[in-house]
């Protein structure tokens, strides 16, 4: 099944461009757009493991490897489409257009962590495994019977293949031909277990061809392949077309969560290994020195503005008071049941107890 659902690249990990029908329409700009997005998401990624490490914001969940998968897939929507992420895809969010401050309000904890920018459709990050499968071909369905030509964007991971959530979506989405591409981010891991252990099947690919729908394997590690084949699938499911199952083969360098320490299930000398050869950044900075396209004195200036945009979004995320814990039994429903009445009054007297 391997041999039916190839990886495919578009930019090898020599920063050469192997698949020629692609080669007129990486431009210079392009490359610089894409280029100084995988800086920036790179960069705020290590900024919010050292402020969790510092305890200014709580539990993070680094993404570190994956880049191009969500720098990639995010360039590729429009204006109008909807994106459903997970808790891993900050970086696609901030490339969609969702602001670094309202990033670090969510992992601050901060309900406004959670409010996109004005005009993006983009949902809350979904913490459970798999339930924004559903719930963006239900969307992608309204989107259709509205007669929009919008779709819709659904990130999940490699581990969400084991639920049924799973199954239900792109059963949904195939019946319905909803304009949906479902893109997993497979990192071969779903925290300690790897993929040999969660399933039987080779590939992630293959299980499209269950809901009679299209179904690639692509190297999560090259941005260009990510853009230009999500692209395509978006453009099919406007056309008509339906549904798209894409599986990014990809690595993530560091833990699962900064509470969990991957050193105990996982060599870390791939990691190291990795990082010099299939590197996401790496291949595109090949790539320009390969063009001509590379200018030190360029990406410095990329690097600083970076710097000095992250930095200015943390100063705003402190502007803010702690959040308040209540917030989480009060905006589950309009009028909170009893059950969570209940446990908020529980919460109320155990730090009633914990003060004196």
């Amino acid at each position: 099944m391997e041999l039916n659902f190839p990886i495919v690249q578009v930019l090898n990990e020599d920063g050469t461009v192997v698949q020629p029908e692609y080669r007129e329409r990486i431009t210079k700009p392009l490359t610089m757009t894409m280029y100084r997005h995988l800086i920036r998401t790179r960069t705020f990624d290590r900024k919010c493991v050292s402020l969790q490490r510092q305890g200014r914001i709580g539990t993070y969940v680094p993404y570190e490897g994956q880049e191009a998968c969500q720098v990639g897939s995010a360039l590729a929507l429009n204006d109008g489409d909807w994106m459903f992420p997970t808790y891993r895809d900050h970086g696609a969010m901030m490339t969609f257009g969702r602001p670094l401050t309202t990033t670090l309000l969510y992992w601050k904890g901060r309900t406004e962590g959670c409010v996109p920018p004005e005009g993006k459709k983009i949902v809350p990050p979904s913490v459970p495994i798999a339930t924004q499968l559903p719930q963006a071909a239900g969307a992608a369905c309204a989107e259709k019977w509205k007669g929009t030509n919008n779709a819709v964007l659904v990130y999940f991971g490699d581990g969400a293949t084991s639920e049924g959530d799973f199954h239900e979506g792109l059963n949904f989405a195939s019946v319905f031909d909803a304009p949906v591409v479902f893109f997993n981010q497979n990192n071969q891991y779903a925290i300690s277990v790897p993929i040999t252990r969660q399933m039987k099947t080779k590939t992630i690919a293959q299980k499209a061809l269950a809901y009679d729908i299209p179904g690639i394997r692509i190297d999560g590690n090259d941005v260009f392949a990510v853009y230009f084949h999500t692209a395509e699938a978006l453009e099919r499911a406007r056309n008509g077309g339906g549904p798209t199952l894409i599986e990014a083969v990809t690595w993530r360098y560091g833990a699962h969560t900064t509470s969990d320490d991957p050193s105990r299930y996982r060599d870390q000398e791939e990691s190291k290994k990795r990082r010099e050869t299939t590197d996401p950044i790496k291949r595109v900075e090949r790539l320009m020195q390969r063009e001509g396209w590379w200018d030190e004195e360029w990406a410095k200036q990329v690097q600083a503005e970076v710097d000095a945009e992250i930095e200015q979004a943390v100063t705003e995320m402190e502007r803010y008071p702690k959040a308040d814990a209540t917030d989480m039994f009060d905006f589950v429903f309009a009028q909170p049941t009893w059950t969570i009445a209940e446990q908020k009054e529980a919460y109320l007297q155990w730090k009633r107890g914990m003060a004196t």
